[in-house]
């Protein structure tokens, strides 16, 4: 079984790292869904860890619909991020009416040769996740991250499934959101999944008042450690 955690920062990545998750998918802006993080982000996470590690493709907020302007922006970050030594990328470009383009998508996949490649959530707004799954292996990714085409990875436990067995050893499904130590059990047990997304966040609070203090995400070594030992029962 392999853990891997959504790291919002590099603090986040480094508390992954230690709480004992073998990859990480590294992001900014976890809040609104994740976005690409900055260049320095990317570099010092690999400088400072041994594990792997992914990083979000995502230009901006909103849908997955991506003008070539955007797509080449996105070249470049996964250029950047071959050329520092990271392991992976996660991106998903969709069409005007939320199928997968299968255009871009090749585009960006050539870019990232060389890497790994998933898949990201945006495969969660697709009507038809069996015609995608077959978009998605035809354009050559390593793994789909999905909840099933639900709000959480529970509520679409029976989609993944069945994802998992049309894949076979085609693709790897990544099930993700809303993942705990309190659930994961009982998960695996009915997907018969293989690898696991998690955020294992925890809310870190304004330590000054100010009118731009909020509250913020970190990754929470403790739930990492659990998630963890609870994952090497089925190793």
């Amino acid at each position: 079984m392999l853990l891997e955690v959504c790291s919002g920062s590099l603090q986040s990545a480094i508390n992954a790292q230690a709480g004992g998750a073998q990859r990480i998918e590294l992001c900014c802006n976890l809040e609104q869904g994740g976005l690409t993080p900055s260049p320095a982000t990317i570099q010092l996470a690999r400088e400072k860890l041994t594990i792997d590690i992914f990083v979000l493709i995502r230009p901006r907020i909103g849908d997955f619909n991506y003008s070539e302007l955007e797509i080449e922006q996105m070249e470049m970050d996964i250029a950047f991020c071959e050329k520092v030594g990271i392991d992976g990328v996660v991106f998903g470009a969709l069409d005007d009416v939320n199928r997968i383009d299968l255009g871009r998508n090749s585009q960006l996949i050539t870019a990232a040769s060389g890497m790994q490649t998933t898949f990201h959530r945006a495969f969660d707004c697709l009507e038809d996740p069996i015609r995608g799954l077959v978009d998605v292996i035809n354009l050559g990714f390593d793994r789909i991250l999905t909840s099933g085409l639900a709000t959480t990875a529970i509520e679409g436990q029976d989609v993944l499934k069945r994802l998992i067995e049309q894949a076979h050893n085609d693709i790897i499904i990544l099930p993700g959101s809303g993942l705990k130590s309190e659930n994961i059990a009982d998960f695996i047990n009915y997907t018969g999944a293989k690898e696991v997304h998690a955020s294992a966040k925890k809310v870190i609070p304004a330590t000054t008042k100010s009118l731009f203090a909020a509250p913020y995400y970190e990754t929470d070594i403790v739930e990492v450690e659990r998630l963890n030992a609870i994952l090497q029962q089925f190793s």
